[in-house]
C-alpha cells in the first residue's frame, strides 16, 4: 500500500464539487484502512472557480490545465468531471501519465471515443473507472438485493423516469449541455443514469424500441459571463440554436421482462426526480430520489384486501449505511451527496490495493461505460428511424 495518495479533481462545477467533497470525507467512512489522503488540486480553466473550490474543500492549490495535473508528481488519483466532449483527451492523457482516473458518466460524447478510452484503460498501468453514482444509493442497492435474493423474484416490468427542470426556462443560458448531436442532451445527461440503474436491477437490456427525441426550446441566449453547472446567469440578446434533445422516451426488453423510460430537462417543478417502480413475481418496489432515505415495498404475502405498498425506512441493516455515516442510526437519513462519498471510498480502496472481499463493491469499468453508451446509441437510432426496434 502506498504511504499516501494525492487526489485532484478536474472540473469545479456542480458535480466536480461533489467529487471534491467526497474525497475529503472518504477516509472517515467505515474503518480506517486507507493510507493518508492528500487533497492536492482542483483543476478548472476558470481560475476563479478552481480557486474557490480548492479553498472551500481544503485542497492545496488549483490548476488551470489538465496537463499540469498529469505532470504533477504529488498527484496519484484524478476525477474527471468536465464536458463530455473533453473526456477522451483528458482521460487518455492522465492514463498515459500513470494517474488513476475516475471519470464521470457518460464516458464520452461519441461511441467511437468511448471505445478508444476503454482500450486505453485496458492497456494502462493504472486503474480507470466510471462513476455510476446511483449504484451507491442504499435504497436502490437494497431493491437489487431483494430481487437477487428471490424475495421479490424475477422482474416482470420496470417503469422509470428521470425528470429535471434546469432547462425549462427559455432564458436559461446556452452551455455545452445544449450542444452536440441527437441523443447528447437529456438522454445522455440523465438518461444515462436511468439506463444503468435499470440494468443494475433488471439485468441486460436486449433491445430498444419506440425511441423519441424532442427539442422543445429551439434556441437559447448566450451568457454574459462564465456559468457554473445549471446556474441561470445573466444573458445577452444573442441566441444560438439548441442542437440536442430536451426530452426522450423509449421502451426496452430485458432477458426477463420489459420496461418504459422517460427523461426530461424541461419538467418544471422537478429539480432532480429519479423515480422508478419495478414489478416482480412476488411483489414490487418503488424508489423516489426526493425521498432517498426510504423505499416503498409491496410483497404479495397476505390477504388481498390487506395488501399494498408499505414504507420501509432505511437504516443500518441496509446497504452502505452501517459504518458509512457518522450517525448510522435508523431514520437519520442520507442523500445523493453521501453516494459520492461511498463512490470515492470504493475507488480509493481499489487504488490502495485493498482486496475486493474487504472493500465496497468496485466502481464500474470503462467497458461498462461503453455498454451504457451503446444503450443510449440504440435509443437514438430508434428515434431517428421512427421508433424501430434496435437489438443490442
Amino acid at each position: 500500500m502506498a504511504d499516501s495518495l494525492g487526489v485532484a479533481v478536474i472540473g469545479a462545477g456542480m458535480a466536480g464539487k461533489a467529487h471534491a467533497a467526497a474525497y475529503r470525507t472518504a477516509s472517515a467512512l467505515y474503518s480506517p484502512v486507507l493510507p493518508p489522503i492528500r487533497l492536492v488540486s482542483i483543476g478548472d480553466v476558470n481560475a476563479e472557480f478552481g480557486s474557490l473550490a480548492a479553498k472551500r474543500f481544503g485542497y492545496e492549490r488549483n490548476d488551470t490545465s489538465w496537463q499540469a495535473i498529469a505532470e504533477a508528481d504529488d498527484i496519484d488519483v484524478v476525477s474527471v468531471v468536465i464536458a463530455n466532449s473533453l473526456h477522451r483527451e483528458v482521460v487518455e492523457g492522465l492514463l498515459a501519465a500513470g494517474k488513476h482516473v475516475l471519470c464521470e458518466k457518460p464516458l464520452s460524447d461519441s461511441i467511437e471515443d468511448a471505445r478508444a478510452m476503454a482500450e486505453a484503460a485496458r492497456n494502462a498501468s493504472s486503474i480507470a473507472r466510471i462513476g455510476f453514482t446511483f449504484r451507491r444509493t442504499p435504497g436502490i442497492a437494497y431493491i437489487r438485493d431483494l430481487i437477487r435474493s428471490g424475495v421479490l423474484g424475477n422482474v416482470l416490468h420496470f417503469s422509470g423516469r428521470y425528470w429535471t427542470d434546469y432547462g425549462f426556462s427559455p432564458s436559461a443560458p446556452m452551455s455545452w449541455r445544449y450542444k452536440g448531436g441527437p441523443g447528447s442532451g437529456a438522454l445522455a445527461d440523465v438518461g444515462s443514469h436511468l439506463t444503468y440503474v435499470a440494468e443494475f436491477l433488471c439485468g441486460d437490456i436486449k433491445s430498444i424500441s419506440g425511441g423519441r427525441l424532442s427539442t422543445v426550446i429551439g434556441k437559447r441566449p448566450l451568457p454574459l459571463g462564465a456559468v457554473m453547472g445549471h446556474d441561470h446567469a445573466a444573458v445577452s440578446d444573442t441566441f444560438e440554436p439548441v442542437e440536442n434533445d430536451d426530452y426522450a422516451v423509449f421502451s426496452a426488453e430485458f432477458e426477463n421482462g420489459a420496461g418504459g423510460f422517460e427523461v426530461s430537462r424541461v419538467a418544471a417543478g422537478h429539480a432532480n426526480s429519479l423515480i422508478f417502480e419495478v414489478f416482480c413475481e412476488n411483489g414490487a418496489a418503488r424508489f423516489d430520489q426526493r425521498r432517498p432515505a426510504e423505499i416503498e415495498l409491496f410483497l404479495n404475502d397476505g390477504p388481498a384486501n390487506e395488501n399494498g405498498y408499505r414504507q420501509v425506512i432505511l437504516g443500518p441493516g441496509h446497504p452502505y449505511i452501517a459504518g458509512g455515516l457518522a450517525m448510522d442510526a435508523p431514520s437519520v437519513g442520507f442523500g445523493q451527496n453521501d453516494a459520492f462519498g461511498y463512490q470515492a471510498r470504493a475507488f480509493l480502496e481499489e487504488v490502495a490495493g485493498l482486496s475486493e472481499e474487504s472493500s465496497l463493491p468496485r466502481c464500474a469499468t470503462f467497458d461498462e461505460g461503453v455498454r451504457n453508451m451503446e444503450l443510449l446509441g440504440a435509443v437514438t437510432e430508434s428515434a431517428l428511424n421512427n421508433g424501430k426496434k434496435v437489438t443490442l
